[in-house]
């Protein structure tokens, strides 16, 4: 990946050292070396330029950016990406639910990294993978990738100061209230290597806001059982691992599908409480495999003879994203719209 970057100095920027300049503009210093150390990295008015340099009004400051290598470990992998945005700087991706974003134990090659790698390295040009802000491999929405170690660097320093924005949309159980803020430090839970916990004692601050969208009734025909789900808009002051998820849970509102935090009614097939609207179908009516043969039993009267649950996975999506471009400062904003799973479960005509 090679970028050229340059900018016109101004007279507010008159006497500054091309350093000053860099640094103001979100150059770390490992950044700053990686220049120093390209052929003709740092350039002022076309000549190599040293970083303690005052430049005046007028001068043109040039930076060079240049990585011939890509990322070593990962490989490159054919896959349909669903690219939101694209510029010299950075990817907005899409991705689905059941995609890692990273290759990890039993998911070598079918990850985003291994897609991006395979988009780049189809044009010949070679990238180092640097995926900003994550996302559960079940949950799907907007994800930002850096494109060269400078915007990487830019954006991971906006995203610790909370300068990405980020919104999501989940469907949780029961009438959620119409708005709240919940303040709760997480901690990882005391005998497991994945699940996080409300832990007052040893967990990290986390502050997740919400509002109501709509709530609904999902009757069963079979019964008079009612289970009342609500779609929320969710934010992040914090960024702790499964945040939404442990949250939500704590406060009585689970996510639905949601087989970590809410495993008693992830369990729990259509057939038996679920919505039977048509335009709430989901379209894989098998029942996941580590569903106990007990629950199984329960759901043997469904019309099709299958077990369908609502969702195959946590109903969550990360659906916004506002951040000021790394290198312009140009305000970006993007929407993703629920994916057809979430759409299904959000019953038309049901909404209050």
């Amino acid at each position: 990946m090679r970028r050229t970057i340059s900018w016109n100095i101004e007279q507010i920027h008159e006497d500054l050292t091309v350093e000053q300049f860099l640094r103001a503009r979100g150059c770390s210093h490992h950044v700053l070396t990686r220049l120093k150390q390209t052929e003709r990295g740092i350039l002022l008015n076309g000549d190599w330029a040293y970083t303690n340099q005052k430049m005046k009004a007028g001068d043109v400051l040039t930076i060079r950016i240049v990585e011939d290598q890509s990322s070593a470990d990962l490989v490159p992998v054919q896959m349909p990406l669903d690219i939101v945005y694209e510029d010299a700087d950075l990817l907005v991706v899409n991705k689905p639910s059941s995609m890692p974003i990273h290759p990890s134990i039993n998911n070598y090659e079918n990850t985003l990294a291994n897609g991006v790698l395979y988009y780049f390295a189809s044009q010949g040009i070679p990238f180092v993978y640097r995926c900003i802000n994550r996302l559960d491999r079940d949950t799907s929405g907007l994800l930002i990738i850096a494109k060269h170690y400078l915007s990487s660097a830019i954006l991971s320093r906006m995203s610790a100061e909370r300068q990405i924005h980020r919104e999501y949309l989940a469907i949780v159980e029961g009438i959620l209230p119409e708005s709240g803020t919940i303040d709760a430090p997480i901690a990882r839970l005391e005998g497991s290597v994945l699940m996080r916990c409300v832990d007052h004692e040893h967990g990290q601050h986390a502050v997740t806001h919400f509002r109501r969208l709509s709530t609904w009734d999902c009757q069963s025909p079979f019964d008079s059982q009612s289970r009342f789900l609500s779609l929320a808009a969710v934010t992040l002051e914090t960024g702790r691992t499964h945040q939404i998820r442990v949250h939500m849970s704590h406060i009585g509102h689970p996510l639905i599908g949601d087989f970590l935090y809410n495993p008693v009614r992830a369990q729990v097939s259509i057939s038996q409480t679920g919505c039977l609207h048509a335009d709430c179908m989901p379209a894989n009516d098998g029942m996941p495999t580590n569903i106990p043969q007990t629950d199984r039993a329960q759901t043997a009267h469904f019309p099709s003879g299958k077990p369908a649950p609502l969702i195959g996975r946590q109903a969550l999506h990360s659906h916004k994203l506002e951040f000021p471009h790394p290198i312009t400062g140009e305000p970006l904003s993007f929407i993703c719209e629920m994916p057809e799973d979430m759409q299904r479960v959000v019953c038309p005509g049901d909404s209050a």
